[in-house]
């Protein structure tokens, strides 16, 4: 039986996942999002289940509203570095789901190492 694109994803994204736990207990994840149209990135603390900072494209303050390239990517990458640092984060971990190291997400993490953020 084949697997549809959704079940292939759903496979890659908790293998990555689950690889990624094993290698960086106690440290905060930083999980990244991309849709056709936005893309959005979150540093969560598992141990507490909470959000402690969040990024998209979908912020008007951002300037890059329902936009999904690069130049959009890098800017969620140092507002997430900058948001990081006021909720006191230095390290996560970097979680990319079941998309590819490649592209925007790539961007969105070397702005974010940029930013001052160790990934």
């Amino acid at each position: 039986m084949a697997n549809t694109k959704r079940q292939l994803f759903q496979k890659r994204r908790m293998r990555v996942r689950s690889k990624l736990r094993k290698v960086n207990a106690g440290r905060v994840r930083l999980s990244v999002h991309r849709s056709n149209k936005n893309i959005s990135v979150q540093l969560i603390d598992d141990v507490q289940g909470k959000t402690l900072a969040s990024a998209s494209t979908l912020e008007k303050d951002l300037g890059v509203v329902g936009k999904n390239n690069l130049e959009a990517a890098t800017k969620v990458g140092a507002a997430i570095a900058e948001r990081a640092k006021k909720a006191g984060v230095e390290e996560a971990y970097f979680d990319r789901g079941g998309f590819l190291f490649h592209g925007r997400v790539k961007a969105l993490a070397d702005a974010a190492r940029e930013g001052g953020l160790k990934i």
